[in-house]
């Protein structure tokens, strides 16, 4: 069997692109398999039942490496689980090197495309590298030129104390207080225990 796996990371996103290449790959529509959730992980309710189908030799076609994931650790993983232990193919559309489907006995099935991905995620693993150092780097010139990071601390008003009498008087109600004084609720209370 051939199946094909659609997905889009919200349910705004359209799929009609992903789907039209799975119909040109031969794929029949009850095969393909669309989903509309984050690829932060492989918790997926139907590309988890998908998966359950898989036997050898089945072929799960997807259109970029990025609509099977986005942690390229766990597309590792996921790839041997699919590849070796389920022993059926992948093929990814986007990037005919990553097509497992043995082709006329030479190397460039499952020993390429398992080089491939190796080389993308060693890729995308020092992508992510540089980009933590680059942004620490920034923060620190920031830093350095006087730039403060985070919510500016408020200031207790300097009338703080007479909000807060006419508060405890009920001559105020809490959202007047907050209002006049100027700041949240939490920020409030949190000053208020220096007034007890």
């Amino acid at each position: 069997m051939v199946y094909g796996y659609v997905r889009t990371s919200t349910k705004e996103q359209n799929t009609d692109r992903q789907v039209l290449a799975m119909l040109d790959f031969g794929i029949e529509t009850e095969n393909i398999i669309t989903e509309k959730i984050s690829g932060a992980n492989f918790n997926r309710p139907l590309y988890q039942g998908l998966i359950t189908k898989l036997h050898i030799g089945d072929v799960l076609v997807i259109k970029s490496i990025d609509r099977l994931g986005r942690d390229y650790e766990e597309i590792l993983s996921e790839w041997r689980h699919i590849t070796k232990e389920i022993a059926a193919d992948i093929v990814v559309l986007d990037m005919p090197l990553l097509d497992t489907r043995k082709k006329d006995n030479d190397l460039t099935g499952t020993f390429v495309a398992d080089l491939v991905l190796q080389i993308l995620s060693y890729v995308a693993e020092t992508e992510r590298n540089f980009l933590r150092q680059r942004q620490a780097e920034g923060i620190s010139a920031a830093r350095k030129k006087g730039i403060k990071f985070g919510r500016p601390k408020c200031q207790v008003p300097k009338d703080f104390h007479i909000i807060v009498e006419k508060w405890r008087r009920k001559n105020l109600t809490l959202n007047e207080a907050l209002k006049q004084a100027k700041i949240g609720r939490s920020t409030f209370f949190r000053y208020l225990q220096n007034f007890q």
